[in-house]
């Protein structure tokens, strides 16, 4: 179980457009093929045809026009937030980090379902396994993915994307800093306070457990 992802259809299929763009075979202005075109070209579904759009629109290279069609705009890519982040100081990223970590609890104790609590559960009990074993890189990986499924349990796709984005930085800044794993066997039972919170649905208590972790940074 891992939640560490490796590239979707629609990231592929919009990794290849971008080539597509930057060889000159779609031009600014040119109107890209419908969208059931474009799944016999890639051999994906819809879904997939339509999530690479919108990364593209977000990027700035196309341009939807609603019931007209989707039209090259840019040819040149908008520094993506995990470019940005990666050129951020430490301190920075995991100030954001921990600014959202309260919200986004909050969040979770009031939109989590039961299938997003049970892999929270999991990723805790492997955090306790691991720290026990002094495992310190399976530690962090399984501590960093507690934190991620919460997000994704807060339900605000943006909040959870840019939690996810951040995480990749902090996860390297722990891994330099971390050679064993004392802190996170200190600071287990506020993460089991933390879930229980938002198992609850108590996103006041869930929100002050959050805090509580993060002050700890």
């Amino acid at each position: 179980m891992s939640l560490i992802n490796k590239k979707t259809l629609a990231e592929e299929v919009a990794d290849r457009l971008i080539e597509q763009i930057f060889l000159g075979n779609y031009k600014i202005g040119d109107k890209l093929p419908i969208e059931s075109e474009l799944m016999k070209i890639f051999g994906v579904g819809r879904s997939s045809v339509r999530e690479a759009i919108k990364i593209l629109s977000i990027q700035g290279l196309l341009a939807v026009q609603q019931g007209v069609g989707t039209f090259v705009a840019s040819n040149k890519i908008q520094e993506s937030l995990n470019d940005q982040m990666g050129r951020a100081e430490i301190a920075d990223v995991i100030e954001v980090r921990s600014l959202l970590e309260v919200k986004i609890a909050e969040k979770a104790a009031l939109n989590r379902t039961a299938t997003q609590l049970k892999t929270s559960k999991q990723w805790l009990s492997l955090r306790k396994k691991f720290a026990a074993e002094n495992d310190v890189q399976n530690c962090i990986h399984a501590d960093v993915n507690f934190h991620i499924s919460i997000a994704e349990a807060c339900g605000n796709p943006i909040l959870t994307e840019i939690y996810k984005t951040a995480s990749i930085q902090v996860t390297k800044s722990f891994v330099s800093s971390n050679l064993n794993t004392d802190s996170f066997k200190e600071s287990h039972s506020l993460h089991e306070d933390l879930l229980q919170w938002i198992e609850l649905q108590n996103p006041e208590k869930a929100a002050s457990a959050a805090n509580s972790i993060v002050s700890r940074l």
